[in-house]
């Protein structure tokens, strides 16, 4: 191997030295403890300290690094207090994630570094959100990502550097080679030589490195970095290396050939870096002594420190505290004046107070620009708020939501439109494992809001037309909100952007145009969780959502007055369940009303409470009502078959009967 110093002095080659055994040294340390029993799990970078060291050093500390679950050498560049480190690793308080995940699996505002999830590709779309925010702000910064050469055969790779190519973003993204994908080696897993003979389908700049010389990987990134910062563009580097023990320590390394594994490991990043700096005399044996003892010592005694901490205990209360990020009180404002418009116009309308209210405030989503969106409801934001804050993407609904995330992640907030609220699911894993546990595992918040276009009645047919809610309603960290009235569609739309929690918000395309009311002028927020009783009654309670609201009041047309009472639900997390008992207990009977197939769907949760707390006051079981168990069909025959509408009078009545 060999290095060159080029301009680098003696001390600068001494601090990369020291910043390259660091993480060698605390490996070896955790390898041992891991036999004792004393860590769970550990994933070995050794061999690949050259890749996280030398991209550490080569940025700025105030430049975000999104590391994998190898990259301890981005961790120790960064400062981080090994003793925080090791009790991370154990589980303990004082770790970064209260003991909510282990190993690498956190991140840190102080030290810019924003921790994986296991299913690696979305972080590859933080990262382009991160470097979006900066150059909207006209910082010079770039934000550097890694993967491996796995991760790259994921949706989410192409997503993310599609993403940053097109919007010209300041991304170093970072492949680590090393020739396995746990067991599976690279040529099972792509058919090119080299990974970066994919830039060009991307337009992008790409480079190959040894990652096994911290030198060359320090010089070179530092090099682009400086450009990249002076003339924003992505640049894809491919790092070649070798990891030389298992994926995780478990799995051994018995499928790699021991040729193979000789040959690596005459190329160890370390051992070859100390010995050029022996032979060239700048460091001497005793120096080398010296600087091991130091670090032996610091993570000794960090060690000690780390594991003498007591115990993490669990409390109820403090976990759910901590799924959610505490929010201002919300009180319903009195408004002075109000104009009758359209559902969709009302949305508009929260779109454009909230943009004014939010100065840092983007839209993404497909269309949305000058074409105002496949329903309208982004008209002419683009021409009022300018191209940077109303943003058309590509089609790639995973990386967008990854984007929002990272560009959340340095304080602002993004409202992302799915053109269809069916398409989110090629971006679920973003939503229910990135935006959903993000505050509960390292306490950052995800400050975005998903609009919803949702729904059945326009014969859209099975992939334009689901009211997939309980998709979600599941997942503890969102919040889910579907108004039924043009003044909630707007109050709530900016609640929903106030709040700094991932909100999903439903929208039902049916409404847009058919449905009109007041809607206030102010910029008025409305509190989640605060049901609506639309209208009062004695001897039933009908508690729905959406559409359903309206199927409801129709319905309660055929019977005699005040004997129905609709509560309009607006959101479903939170929902107001003080609300819905009281009804329940005062007319003794309920029946829920949802749009969604009636199977697992969201209402039978609720059921599942009524009968909890309020079964001596029920004179009936709980009705339920939902669509047929099958999807959406097109033709407007078996659509209306489809709806629980039709069936709604005679369920109500057989509820009334009971």
């Amino acid at each position: 191997m060999r290095f060159a110093k080029n301009k680098l002095d003696s001390s600068e080659l001494l601090y990369l030295y020291r910043s390259i055994l660091l993480p060698r040294r605390i490996e070896e340390k955790m390898l041992k403890l891991l036999r004792q029993g004393q860590i769970s799990k550990w994933f070995s970078g050794i061999g690949q300290e050259a890749i996280a060291v030398g991209v550490a050093e080569a940025l700025k500390e105030n430049e975000y690094i999104l590391p994998l679950h190898r990259n301890l050498g981005v961790f120790s560049s960064r400062n981080i207090p090994l003793y925080r480190l090791f009790a991370q690793w154990q589980g303990k308080a004082s770790g970064f994630t209260k003991g909510r995940d282990r190993s690498f699996h956190f991140g840190t505002q102080e030290h810019h570094i924003v921790g994986m999830i296991s299913h690696l590709g979305p972080q590859l779309g933080i990262a382009c959100g991160i470097a979006l925010s900066d150059k909207l702000a006209r910082q010079k910064k770039i934000c550097a990502v890694f993967t491996g050469e796995g991760g790259t055969s994921e949706g989410d790779f192409h997503e993310a550097l599609n993403l940053a190519s097109v919007w010209k973003l300041p991304v170093l993204f970072c492949i680590e080679n090393n020739g396995y994908g746990l067991s599976t080696p690279s040529k099972e897993q792509f058919a090119v030589t080299d990974l970066i003979n994919r830039a060009p389908g991307y337009a992008m700049e790409a480079h190959i490195i040894d990652g096994n010389n911290i030198l060359k990987v320090y010089q070179e990134i530092k090099a682009l970095a400086k450009s990249m910062r002076q003339n924003p563009r992505p640049v894809l580097v491919e790092f070649k290396t070798f990891r030389q023990r298992g994926h995780e320590e478990a799995s051994g390394v018995a499928y790699v050939p021991k040729a193979l594994q000789e040959k690596w490991k005459a190329k160890d990043p370390v051992v070859n870096y100390e010995n050029y700096l022996l032979e060239t005399g700048v460091l001497t044996q005793a120096d080398k002594i010296n600087i091991t003892k130091e670090i032996n010592t610091a993570i000794q005694q960090d060690w000690e420190k780390a594991k003498v901490e007591p115990t993490i205990e669990g409390y109820v209360t403090k976990e759910l505290n901590d799924v959610y990020q505490e929010t201002d009180n919300v009180s319903f404002e009195k408004y002075n004046s109000t104009t009758e418009m359209r559902f969709v116009d009302a949305l508009q309308l929260g779109l454009d107070q909230a943009f004014e209210e939010h100065p840092q405030l983007i839209l993404m989503g497909q269309d949305i620009g000058a074409y105002g969106g496949v329903f309208k409801i982004s008209e002419g934001l683009m021409e009022k708020y300018g191209k940077g804050r109303v943003r058309n993407t590509p089609l790639c609904e995973s990386a967008v939501i990854s984007c929002a995330y990272g560009y959340a992640l340095t304080g602002k907030k993004a409202v992302v439109e799915m053109q269809f609220a069916d398409f989110v699911s090629t971006g679920f894993t973003a939503v229910v494992n990135l935006l959903a546990k993000s505050y509960y595992r390292w306490g950052q918040t995800a400050d975005i809001v998903l609009r919803m276009p949702c729904g059945g009645g326009v014969n859209a047919g099975p992939f334009h037309s689901q009211s997939n809610e309980a998709w979600f309603t599941t997942v503890p960290g969102l919040k889910v909100v579907y108004p039924a009235f043009p003044e909630e569609a707007k109050s709530l739309l900016l609640a929903a952007v106030a709040d700094p929690n991932p909100v999903l918000f439903f929208e039902h395309k049916k409404l847009y145009r058919t449905l009109s009311g007041p809607v206030s002028d102010e910029a008025v927020l409305q509190p989640f969780g605060k049901a609506i009783c639309r209208n009062e009654g004695t001897a039933l309670t009908i508690v729905t959502y959406g559409l359903g609201v309206h199927w409801a009041l129709d319905a309660v047309e055929q019977f005699p007055p005040d004997q129905i009472e609709v509560i309009d639900l607006n959101t479903l997390v939170p929902w107001d369940r003080e609300t819905v008992f009281a009804s329940v207990r005062k007319t003794n009977r309920v029946l829920l009303l949802q749009e969604d197939s009636q199977f697992g769907g969201y209402m039978g949760e609720i059921a599942a409470q009524i009968a909890e707390d309020c079964f001596e006051q029920l004179d009936a079981p709980v009705g339920r009502l939902g669509a047929l168990d099958t999807p959406i069909p097109f033709a407007a025959a078996l659509e209306a078959n489809y709806m629980p509408e039709k069936r709604l009078l005679e369920k109500i009545e057989k509820v009334l009967a009971y």
